[in-house]
C-alpha cells in the first residue's frame, strides 16, 4: 500500500488551501510544516533587507528550525511537499524539513503556489536534500490555480 504525505509550509493560507485539496484528492494525510520559531509579520516583510526572510533567502544554506515531526514518517512511500515560492525558491524551512527525515526509497513530490514569479529554482535547491528519494520535479501553481490543473498534475503518479 502507497501511504501518501501531503506537508506544507504556509504563511498566508494560499498553500494551505492548495494542500488541502491535495490531500483529498490523493487520500493523503496532511501535515502543517511549522518553524520552531514563528515567522512574525515583521519576520515577513520581503521589502526589509533585515528582516528573517530576507535573511534567510540571502543564505541557502540557512536551516530554519521545524516545531514538529511527523509521526511515524517511515510509514510514508510517497511525500507531497507544498511551499510558497519565496525570491524564486522553496523558503528554506522546507530544506530544513526534508533533510531532518530518512528520504531513502520515498518519492518526493513538490508543489510550490506564487503570485506572480513562477516555480523558479526550486528545484536546484531542493533536490539536493532529498537523497536517497525518487524526486519528482516541482510543479508551481499561481495563486488562481484550477482545480482541473490539479486533476492534471497529480496523474504524475
Amino acid at each position: 500500500m502507497n501511504k501518501k504525505l501531503v506537508a506544507y509550509f504556509s504563511c498566508s493560507g494560499t498553500t494551505k488551501e492548495l494542500a488541502e485539496v491535495i490531500a483529498e484528492k490523493v487520500g493523503g494525510d496532511l501535515f502543517e510544516i511549522e518553524p520552531k520559531e514563528p515567522y512574525t509579520e515583521e519576520d515577513l516583510d520581503y521589502n526589509d533587507e533585515n528582516s528573517r526572510c530576507t535573511r534567510e533567502m540571502s543564505d541557502m544554506s540557512s536551516r530554519p528550525e521545524v516545531g514538529e515531526v511527523v509521526e511515524n514518517f517511515r510509514d510514508y512511500d510517497t511525500i507531497y511537499v507544498g511551499y510558497p515560492i519565496w525570491w524564486g525558491k522553496a523558503p528554506t524551512i522546507i530544506n530544513s524539513f526534508l533533510e531532518s527525515y530518512d528520504l531513502d526509497g520515498k518519492t518526493v513530490i513538490p508543489f510550490a503556489t506564487y503570485h506572480s514569479s513562477g516555480i523558479g529554482e526550486s528545484d536546484k535547491y531542493l533536490e539536493p536534500s532529498c537523497e536517497g528519494a525518487n524526486y519528482v520535479s516541482a510543479k508551481g501553481f499561481s495563486m488562481n490555480y484550477t482545480d482541473d490543473e490539479v486533476d492534471e498534475w497529480l496523474n504524475i503518479e
